[in-house]
Formats: structure tokens, C-alpha cells, sequence
């Protein structure tokens, strides 16, 4: 069995490019040691820690739309529900090694697993 190291998303929103053109559609990998360690070592999160998960987005979203050299200021640039969305999907990739969420049935109480949609709804 091959372990699944990269996880497709769709943002609620979608970064906005200097163009005016809008990109959803994105990877996400998994992270490394050296993805949470790197970060402590950058000035904007010594300054402001708060700054980490802006770093730390930028390391593991390999692509976004036709975007495909991820850096902090594409980061900076998303939507506050966007960055929540990614914030939320690396937490459970990352925690799971999964994209998807379990949820019941409010009828049968029945548990399923579904991908969030791209409202951001999890």
C-alpha cells in the first residue's frame, strides 16, 4: 500500500492573482519535521507568531490553480476563509492522513466519510 502524501482542495474562495484571475483549485502535501521546524527560525514569526501558519501553508501548498512556486506573500494574499480553510485541511491531513471527515446521519445515526465542500464547510 502506498501511503497518499499530496491531498487535492478547492478553496472557498480562491486566491486572486495580480491578473484579476482566480485560482480554487490546489495540492496540498504532507508535512515534514523540517516544514514545522523551519519556521521558528524565520524573523516574521520571531516578530510575530502568528506569522507561523503563513509559513508554514506556503512550505506544503504545491500548487493553486496555475500557481505552482507557493511563497509567503501568495499566502498573505488569500482570503481570510481561504487561509481558515487550508489551516483546517492541513490539521487533518496532517493529524489523520486523510482529507475527508467523518460525519452521522441525523436520521439513522449512521457515520460516513465525505470530502468538505468547497464552502469551506467541515
Amino acid at each position: 500500500m502506498k501511503l497518499q502524501t499530496e491531498f487535492p482542495f478547492t478553496l472557498p474562495l480562491g486566491y486572486v492573482d495580480g491578473n484579476g484571475e482566480v485560482h480554487k483549485k490546489g495540492v496540498m502535501r504532507l508535512a515534514t519535521a523540517i516544514d514545522e521546524i523551519a519556521p521558528l527560525r524565520d524573523a516574521r514569526v520571531k516578530a510575530n507568531s502568528a506569522y507561523l501558519s503563513i509559513i508554514l501553508i506556503s512550505r506544503v501548498v504545491t500548487k493553486l490553480g496555475v500557481v505552482d512556486q507557493i511563497n509567503p506573500g501568495i499566502v498573505e494574499g488569500l482570503f481570510s476563509a481561504d487561509l481558515a480553510f487550508l489551516q483546517d485541511f492541513y490539521r487533518r491531513i496532517n493529524e489523520t492522513g486523510s482529507s475527508t471527515i467523518t460525519v452521522k446521519c441525523p436520521e439513522c445515526s449512521h457515520e460516513f466519510e465525505v470530502e468538505p465542500d468547497a464552502a469551506g464547510g467541515s
